[in-house]
């Protein structure tokens, strides 16, 4: 298992986010951890399904994410409960045991991903994601980090929601929707959990400092993520920080 930290300070973006019926402020975490678990290789039949549903019932364009249907796709995949086993045995290992069962999961795909965060719609979540397609030279890249880690079966990775985070072609130096042109097999599968960040494993895990801010989260009626004061968002092409609106 890595566990990446960033190489140098930084000023720290602050996420706030809905805990029940109050807005909570904590610090975006920028602890990345990641590993390689023993996963078998979807079926045959399920793959030709995946092919089929995202040429003919989806627009997946470059940069896009999309949702996948889970329900079906466990129907000819008798490895699921192998490929659910073996992350949740690794999240076991960082000390974050049982809170995979209680976790909703989604099948997703991508097709490369614009930068962007989730910090407007998942700020109390954090995310486990268990990639289940080929490496087709494709990067998960953390801008704010200085981090990439390659895409291939079997890549688990636990990651803060309000963190930047894209994928790119690998030795590129941000998104392009060019690098991914029609017509050729880019699209990456991968099975994604929300964790609950305030559950008290996943926060020392992943060294969430809460409530940085409660003066400014007192005031606010939306998920945001705040950097030295300003709603921020991020360059879809570069992953830097940029100002909301």
């Amino acid at each position: 298992m890595d566990k990446a930290t960033p190489p140098h300070a930084r000023s720290s973006p602050l996420s706030y986010f809905w805990s029940g019926d109050t807005m909570r402020s904590r610090r975006v975490s920028e602890v990345v951890l990641s590993g390689m678990l023993e996963v078998p290789e979807p079926p045959a039949r399920l793959r030709a399904d995946w092919a089929r549903e995202i040429s003919s019932h989806m627009t997946l364009d470059a940069g896009d994410v999309e949702v996948m249907p889970l329900a079906r796709a466990r129907m000819r995949w008798p490895q699921y409960s192998q490929c659910v086993r073996a992350v949740s045995d690794w999240t076991g290992r960082l000390g974050l045991p049982g809170v995979l069962a209680g976790s909703d999961v989604a099948l997703m795909v991508c097709r490369g991903a614009r930068y962007h965060h989730d910090g407007e719609q998942y700020g109390g979540a954090v995310f486990c994601n268990l990639f289940l397609s080929e490496d087709k030279g494709q990067d998960l890249h953390f801008p704010s980090l200085d981090l990439r880690i390659p895409l291939r079966r079997g890549l688990a990775v636990v990651f803060d929601t309000c963190q930047p985070h894209g994928v790119i072609r690998r030795g590129s130096d941000g998104f392009a929707a060019a690098d991914f042109p029609d017509g050729r097999d880019d699209s990456q599968l991968f099975l994604t959990w929300e964790l609950p960040v305030e559950d008290v494993h996943v926060a020392r895990s992943l060294e969430v400092v809460f409530d940085a801010d409660p003066a400014t989260a007192a005031t606010l009626d939306a998920e945001q993520v705040r950097r030295q004061g300003e709603r921020v968002t991020v360059s879809p092409d570069s992953g830097r920080w940029c100002r909301a609106g």
